[in-house]
């Protein structure tokens, strides 16, 4: 049995994919930091060090995300506006019809012509400043900062018990078991949002996210 798929999720600027996708980038990015670190012999001064690299991992790469997530999206809407172009250069309907089933994938496959049609005449009928452009928004740009905001913020919840626990040992496990929370957590969204057990894919992303980061430790970080 299915849980009800989460629709309510999808309106904001970043949907739960992105959101959760994130989230999970920089835990993976920040555990390569502290799941190296060696409780037997870390004194104050590497736990530091490990802070200040975890801190500026997550900096460095919620910019680079932030940037590729505009660019994502310019190119998304430079895709729609060559469409639209094709759809009213096209000699035929039939031919426009062919390019809006395309596009759609295995929505297209469901359309028949009336259908089509009916998105051909609106797509011909939009007024020119309506249609897409590949320039950068202001809501590229809010997405942008709350992809960067989300890599940033998932530094803190693992470090925190490195920063105020002087014991490392207990602090290490207090870090794990805030990390496979949050695993579980963004599984479990995931989960409600494709309609799916999310119990059950929260469990999944646990399991999958301690062997992906067992293999980036094991190959260097």
């Amino acid at each position: 049995m299915t849980a009800n798929v989460d629709l309510a999720g999808s309106g904001g600027i970043l949907d739960p994919i992105d959101r959760n996708s994130e989230i999970m980038f920089g835990l993976f990015m920040v555990l390569s930091f502290t799941g190296t670190l060696s409780v037997a012999t870390a004194g104050r001064e590497e736990v530091r060090t490990m802070l200040i690299g975890a801190i500026g991992c997550n900096i460095a790469w919620g910019l680079v995300d932030a940037v590729m997530y505009v660019l994502r999206c310019m190119v998304t809407r430079g895709r729609q506006a060559a469409l639209e172009r094709a759809v009213r250069a096209a000699a035929r309907p039939e031919d426009a019809h062919r390019l809006i089933a395309g596009d759609m994938l295995s929505l297209g496959g469901g359309m028949g012509a009336t259908e089509l049609e009916h998105v051909r005449r609106w797509i011909i009928g939009r007024p020119p400043e309506e249609a897409p452009s590949a320039r950068m928004t202001g809501t590229d740009l809010r997405g942008a900062l709350g992809v960067f905001l989300l890599v940033f913020a998932s530094t803190f919840p693992v470090v925190l018990p490195f920063i105020f626990m002087s014991d490392l040992v207990e602090a290490k496990r207090l870090s794990a078991v805030i990390a496979i929370g949050m695993l579980f957590l963004c599984g479990f969204n995931w989960g409600r949002y494709a309609g799916l057990r999310p119990a059950w894919v929260g469990v999944t992303m646990v399991v999958l996210g301690i062997l992906i980061e067992a293999v980036v430790i094991a190959l260097g970080g």
